[in-house]
């Protein structure tokens, strides 16, 4: 590789490991809250079959992507799924806030939800490990699929750089789902914007997605090159900066409580 494409392949690796520091630690908490309710020995046997089934389902949608990323049938429904959940997670965030306040509000004491056993929580945490993998593989595989040819042997439909920078990206997202969940976690309670960040930014790698798909030969919607066109990558990752640094500036910073760790759980959970 010439110091340009390492570069380019080098900026494309940063964005992504940003990408999947925030989703990792959404992924965390949210693997945290579904353990929460078990005792601690069987708490911690549910996280590392959910850590054991993120790292197999990661792995086996690289594999299989890597296999159908040219089909562009394939395309377009990753396309779609990553606006899809875009767009729900933005609305489920600020509905979710809407319906805090109006429990809050609201001083009717409510009934405890009946919680699940032991294998049906592992379950639960598995099926929810699918949909992660599936999440992260297409945002990295939109990331990484326009670069330019890196010379590497290809792998499946992937060029060899291309593969090697998603499995990076998926692996690091993985250690950091194990041990720097923690930090992004409080990053993400103390501004909560950066969440709804990260999902605008998902949304927006769908359409980069949507814009290769439509390049497709088989469909030829957009001229076959233009995905590798320069202004046309230059100008997707200002926009992706802007929406990193909106996220960050106008996400007003809050104070953290005494009597509030966010993390608490997911530390004792991970042994930390």
């Amino acid at each position: 590789m010439d110091v340009s494409l390492l570069l380019e392949y080098g900026w494309v690796l940063a964005v992504l490991v940003v990408l999947e520091g925030l989703l990792a630690a959404d992924n965390a908490l949210v693997l945290a809250i579904m353990v929460k309710h078990l005792p601690e020995d069987k708490r911690k046997k549910a996280l590392f079959y959910g850590l054991m089934g993120a790292f197999v389902f990661r792995l086996g949608s690289l594999f299989l992507i890597s296999f159908l990323v040219d089909v562009w049938q394939v395309q377009a429904i990753g396309a779609l799924y990553l606006l899809y959940i875009s767009i729900n997670h933005i609305v489920k965030k600020i509905l979710g806030s809407r319906n805090k306040t109006d429990e809050a509000a609201d001083s009717t004491p409510k009934k405890p939800k009946k919680q699940s056993g032991f294998w049906m929580t592992v379950f639960k945490v598995e099926v929810a490990d699918i949909a992660f993998a599936v999440d992260s593989i297409l945002a990295a595989v939109a990331l990484a699929v326009a670069l330019p040819p890196s010379g590497l042997p290809p792998i499946g439909g992937l060029d060899g750089g291309q593969f090697i920078v998603i499995f990076l990206g998926g692996f690091i997202g993985l250690v950091i789902m194990r041990f720097a969940a923690t930090y992004f976690v409080k990053l993400l309670h103390s501004r909560p914007g950066l969440e709804v960040a990260a999902f605008v930014i998902v949304g927006w790698v769908g359409v980069k997605l949507a814009v290769i798909t439509l390049a497709h030969p088989s469909l030829g919607v957009l001229d076959e090159h233009f995905p590798e066109n320069k202004i046309w990558k230059f100008g997707f990752y200002i926009v992706l900066i802007t929406i990193a640094v909106c996220g960050w500036f106008l996400s007003s910073k809050v104070p953290e409580k005494e009597d509030e760790n966010p993390v608490e759980e997911l530390e004792k959970q991970a042994g930390v």
